[in-house]
């Protein structure tokens, strides 16, 4: 019922002539253009949405207009400004306690009413109060840590940065290191235009065609370029992928961004800095050699001339390309790089700023939504439109074969409409899932195509028969599994498209705009050349989600309702249900050791299905959602190995220890009964959570430490490193008693992809016997990423991947009967929240001299094998099977005292 409503917002009162019973949440954002309020699920389960109300925190999702009248509202907008913090924004941009930002407005937003009622909680008092708000980066231990600060508490640094510097490589010559025109993605492009802009503003702008998905690439980038060219952090402005302006560098994956596109931008800002040299040089008539610069101002300090970059080249093209005459800077050099920055988005994020593709407006823009069909394999038969086409505000429905969306005015509007669109469709079901329950049997008895793992690719030919050496003093085997797992972003994926005389333009939190445009072209038959797309902010990426899914639905409408921008979103349901999900995985391991505790034999078998799920513009399949249920549908992309080193299944099969023998087999299943694609490690987390467990169980079988165990079979200077620094700082800063009846410590260790990060992570535990449940005590990392551009961005990715890798270990699993998933929800599908989260030690092992090494991705795994391993040391169970639930835990107690009653 259209009524007028009198909301008293930020102190301020807005009459407003709406549907009094239109949820809080869509007010606030659409009308008000409060955009800090975040839609996450609906249904007041996730925080995302949270608001004060009369001084309590309360999700905006669930409570209408029309009850919100005569109450005070108060959303982070409130709080304090870009200009003027509060110090609880302040707090969370000390502690860096934020991510990929969009659980950041709620959470402040509860913290200020905790702190409201008690201004000196205690630690478990803040995680309790923080429990009903989900951040799925899991960047809890910050989070805690800025309340803490807020209410004035002294908080000790998040991270230990120790530095490695080869002394005579930063001193030899004065000359510096010559830029090297094929270094990284220069390879695309090693023109300086492409990468570096000098602008008439006295600023200078880093193009990057990788893109923002929470592990702050774009502070990192502008922090290489600010350090090789000499100016100050605030002067660098970055724009992200985007088809008519950034390099094509295809996806944001692999932990690959600042290998690839930081070192780009690190040789092309240095050839940009000689260039600029050479210029000066020849204007104030005096050698290159006597040049100084400081922030971008280029001065000989003989005659007191200078000039500055934006005087020589500001509006103005290179037109030159990176030729190896630049030199870049010796690590002791370095002003900025390594050292504590705050992210150029910090401000924004704490204070609401519109920052996500979900928040973004256009003139005259309207909202769409998709109807999806029950199941994977459902057909529309019919639908009654009209009784929708008549509903306040629709403007369009659209049907194309299955593919159903609606169009209207306003996003409430739209969320009415297709909520009635879905009771009066009706669907035929074509395809039935297998058992969930026997899962494990599936996959291993299902069609499937063998390869021998060699030196980390996929061998053809005959793969070799297990045999146990007769020197053996022991054998043993064990079985692991991995099920299937959700990236579960907490912002539903979202996009913003609109058609305007046959040109379409796409907003979208995509990891590669360039291959998305691509499979957009095949789809909507359209020249890529009238195709433009832009990534934007999105929630938390931990892989390929829906966002591409998204960007094609978007497009279909807007196609539908040309010249008006399209927002489209889609829902807590639709995320949960329809997303590519990381991989279920079965690994059979058997290992021989000698009688001196040496392992002679190492076999290691892996099946799994296709991590590879992506859009591509290439062949006659699409891998965008929608395009499976036109009415001329695509075909789905055929499921084949990837054969590549250390790529998709086995990822991480072959661990970096050297053993006498190994055979490594990777079992492919090409028939996965849930949609998959790359999920945030891909087939490390499964195989390192495997392989890191079987080290223990060797360890132990032995009588050997299992540090000693792992030490004793590792070559690997810099991999030796980061396991003593883990295993040292944890039991430097045990928490007390961990010693004790329940309570133990476990390790695990990879080098992600035995090529780029080395990780080793020691979790500490506790076991409640009686309730089967885990509880995370501690953890400690030790990461060595080469040389370190941003602490506080690999500190932040560090903390987030063991909590998230926790949490899949303890308690996700998507859950699906024979039609469809059934984990549509945050409580169908739970996740680790700020009270079953530790906190969580860093130490970052600086190489200097070293090449960049990624961080986000390497972690997964050994934090499963960590938790195993402890719970082992706890309680004397191997837990196999993930998620290791309270039920598998008792399961596991029972059978370890009826073997003991024998």
């Amino acid at each position: 019922m259209i009524q007028d409503i009198a909301l008293k917002v930020n102190g301020i009162v807005h009459t407003l002539r709406v549907d009094g019973e239109t949820p809080l949440v869509y007010i606030l954002r659409n009308d008000l253009g409060l955009k800090s309020v975040k839609f996450g699920c609906g249904s007041g389960q996730c925080g995302a949405c949270s608001v004060l109300i009369d001084g309590e925190a309360v999700p905006s999702c669930g409570i209408s207009a029309r009850s919100a009248q005569g109450r005070d509202i108060v959303t982070v907008e409130g709080l304090g400004t870009p200009e003027r913090l509060h110090p609880i924004q302040e707090a969370f941009i000390e502690e860096g306690a934020v991510q990929c930002g969009f659980c950041t407005s709620g959470m402040i937003i509860s913290a200020k009413a905790l702190l409201d009622r008690n201004p000196d909680p205690t630690e478990p008092e803040i995680r309790l109060a923080l429990t009903g708000n989900i951040c799925r980066c899991g960047v809890y231990d910050s989070i805690v840590k800025a309340v803490k600060r807020a209410a004035g508490s002294v908080v000790p640094p998040a991270v230990e940065v120790r530095t490695f510097s080869d002394r005579k490589t930063a001193r030899e010559g004065d000359t510096g290191i010559p830029t090297d025109p094929s270094a990284g993605s220069l390879k695309i492009s090693s023109d300086i235009d492409s990468w570096i802009r000098i602008n008439t503003d006295n600023t200078i702008t880093v193009l990057t065609g990788k893109a923002e998905l929470g592990q702050d690439i774009r502070t990192s980038v502008a922090l290489v370029c600010a350090e090789e060219m000499d100016v100050n952090l605030g002067r660098i402005r970055v724009i992200m992928a985007d088809t008519e302006l950034t390099p094509n560098e295809r996806y944001t994956t692999s932990s690959m961004s600042l290998e690839s596109s930081g070192t780009a931008i690190r040789h092309a800002a240095a050839e940009a800095r000689w260039a600029m040299l050479r210029a000066a040089s020849e204007r104030m008539k005096t050698s290159v050699e006597k040049l100084e610069i400081s922030d971008g101002t280029i001065t000989d300090p003989v005659s007191g001339q200078s000039v500055t970059y934006w005087e020589l080249f500001g509006g103005k093209k290179f037109l030159q390309k990176v030729t190896g005459a630049g030199k870049l800077k010796h690590p002791g050099e370095y002003r900025l790089l390594s050292k504590k920055t705050r992210r150029l988005d910090f401000v924004s994020k704490v204070t609401g700023t519109a920052n996500f593709v979900h928040d973004f407006e256009l003139p005259g823009m309207v909202h769409g939504r998709v109807v999806r069909p029950p199941g994977y394999g459902a057909r529309l038969r019919d639908v009654d439109e009209k009784p929708v086409n008549q509903m306040p505000g629709v403007l369009a429905l659209v049907r194309d074969g299955s593919f159903l969306g609606v169009i209207a005015e306003r996003e409430e509007q739209a969320v009415v409409a297709a909520g009635e669109l879905a009771k009066r469709a009706q669907w035929d079901h074509q395809k039935s899932l297998p058992n969930e329950e026997y899962l494990e049997e599936h996959m291993e008895r299902g069609d499937e195509r063998i390869f021998e793992v060699v030196d980390g690719r996929l061998a053809d030919g005959p793969v070799r028969p297990i045999e146990t050496p007769a020197e053996a003093e022991h054998t043993l085997n064990a079985t692991y599994f991995r099920p299937f797992h959700m990236h579960a972003s907490l912002g539903p994926s979202a996009a913003v498209a609109t058609m305007v005389k046959g040109k379409l333009t796409v907003w979208s939190h995509s990891q590669g705009v360039y291959p998305l445009r691509d499979g957009l072209a095949k789809v909507l038959e359209m020249d890529t050349a009238d195709i433009h797309t832009i990534h934007m902010d999105g929630a938390g990426c931990y892989g390929h989600n829906g966002a591409d899914d998204a960007a094609l639905d978007a497009a279909l409408l807007a196609r539908a309702l040309p010249g008006r921008p399209v927002s489209l979103k889609w829902s807590r349901g639709d995320e949960n249900r329809w997303e590519p999900y990381g991989p279920a995985a079965l690994i059979k391991l058997q290992a021989s050791i000698d009688g001196e505790g040496n392992v002679i034999d190492w076999n290691h078998d892996v099946w799994g299905y296709t991590h590879a799920g992506r859009a591509r513009g290439t062949g006659d399949f699409s891998a965008l959602l929608a395009s499976w249920y036109l009415s001329e549908p695509f075909e789905e992309p055929p499921q084949v190995p990837s054969k590549a080193y250390h790529v998709g299944v086995h990822r991480n099969a072959d661990p970096l220890y050297v053993f006498r023998k190994r055979r490594i087999v990777e079992h492919f299943l090409p028939n996965t009964p849930l949609r998959t694609s790359a999920l945030r490690s891909l087939g490390s987390y499964a195989n390192v959570f495997a392989a890191e467990s079987f080290m223990d169980e060797l360890a132990h079988v032995t009588g050997i430490d299992p540090v000693e165990f792992r030490l004793r079979f590792l070559e690997d200077e810099r991999a030796r490193a980061v396991i003593e620094a883990a295993s040292q700082k944890s039991r430097r800063e045990s928490k007390p008693g961990i010693e004790g009846e329940n309570r133990g410590r476990g390790i695990g260790f990879v080098q992600y992809k035995n090529l780029q990060s080395y990780i080793a992570v020691v979790a500490e535990v506790e076991v409640d016997i009686s309730s089967g449940h885990i509880s995370l005590l501690k953890g400690t990392i030790a990461a060595d990423a080469g040389q370190i551009v941003n602490a506080e961005a690999v500190r932040s990715q560090l903390e987030g991947i063991f909590i998230q890798a926790a949490s899949w270990t303890l308690k996700e699993q998507v859950s699906f009967d024979r039609y469809g998933i059934t984990s549509a929800d945050w409580n169908s599908y739970p996740v680790i929240r700020s009270k079953d989260a530790p906190s969580v030690n860093v130490i970052l092992l600086n190489r200097v001299n070293e090449r960049f090494l990624g961080i986000g991705e390497a972690g997964q795994g050994p934090v499963a094998a960590a938790i195993a391993n402890a719970v082992y040391d706890a309680a004397g169970i191997r837990l196999r099977s993930i998620p290791f639930t309270p039920e598998r835990v008792k399961a596991a107690l029972n059978e370890l005292h009826s073997q003991s009653d024998v």
